[in-house]
């Protein structure tokens, strides 16, 4: 029983823990959708800056904090499924609610830090061959600041997240492999003593083995590749772009931006929004929000009437 429980309480855990990532990315990726994409096809169209200085600034320290948090998000995904597949049975000591509020909180200040010191250091403004509110230097005074602020922050920001994507996803394909091994070893002996199985049924045992063995490889593929696919031009320009003898293709600029907004407005579906882990959480969230309220109203309720009773005197 007490094994039983730990299983149970094991599996509840780890489906609550990656839905606080799943939440915290999704929250990022949307708001960048619906406030960026927007405000850069105006800039687009109109060939100009949309709204004041102070607004753009603005829009530049969210775009600059929203997109710097989803990618440390996808790699606390990374690493919080990598603790599940590696370490199944200890996922509950490794993976506690206050592990995972630590990870967060360290994307959040990570993501608030860079762009605060951009906008608190006027690096932040309308770029016109990305036509939107990004990082930006128009002063030529600190173009040596600027250039070691944006290696820095490349580095520390798309580079980490690659190389936790590709060493955690690494690990969990070499545990995947090897758990695919061992069941094609048990499907083989089974299909071997089974001597009067249909040649149908081994046909479709063989093909599941096979489909199991891409499976795999096809998800993980997935997830380093539409990371590098999407922000790694924009961030090649960027770095480009710090060299002026090198000259960038305005529609190649908006191209790679576009890209990271696609990627802004994909993932909640293949994160999050499709899977039943998120709505549950989401549920979860919304009952225990509705539950504290109902108790206060009652309570609130339950005072209003032994107020309302009559004393004798």
């Amino acid at each position: 029983m007490s094994f039983g429980a730990h299983r149970m309480d094991t599996v509840e855990i780890r489906k609550q823990v990656p839905g606080l990532f799943n939440l915290n990315l999704t929250f990022c990726n949307l708001l960048l959708t619906v406030s960026n994409m927007p405000l850069t096809l105006v800039g687009l169209v109109s060939k100009a800056q949309p709204g004041g200085d102070g607004f753009c600034q603005t829009v530049g320290f969210m775009e600059t904090f929203l997109s710097t948090n989803s990618m440390l998000s996808m790699a606390a995904l990374s690493i919080d499924r990598w603790i599940a597949v590696v370490f199944p049975l200890r996922y509950h000591s490794k993976m506690r609610h206050k592990d995972a509020a630590f990870v967060l909180g360290y994307t959040w200040a990570h993501s608030i830090s860079f762009s605060t010191v951009a906008t608190s250091l006027s690096w932040v403004g309308y770029h016109r061959l990305y036509a939107s509110c990004t990082l930006s230097n128009p002063r030529a005074s600190s173009r040596t600041p600027f250039v070691i602020f944006t290696v820095f922050f490349h580095s520390f920001t798309f580079l980490l997240s690659f190389i936790v994507l590709c060493v955690t996803y690494l690990k969990v394909f070499k545990v995947a492999r090897f758990h695919c091994k061992r069941i094609d070893v048990i499907t083989m002996q089974t299909l071997v003593l089974l001597v009067d199985i249909h040649p149908s049924v081994r046909q479709r045992c063989l093909e599941e083995q096979k489909r199991r063995r891409q499976r795999a490889t096809r998800k993980i593929s997935t997830f380093i590749g539409t990371f590098m696919l999407c922000f790694a031009p924009y961030v090649i320009t960027r770095i480009v772009e710090l060299f002026p003898a090198v000259p960038i293709n305005p529609h190649w600029g908006i191209v790679s931006k576009c890209l990271t907004y696609s990627k802004a407005a994909c993932d909640p579906f293949v994160y999050s929004l499709l899977r039943h882990q998120y709505k549950k959480t989401c549920t979860d969230i919304v009952n225990r929000l509705l539950k504290r309220s109902s108790l206060n109203a009652s309570g609130d309720s339950q005072d209003n009437r032994v107020n309302s009773i009559p004393t004798t005197e």
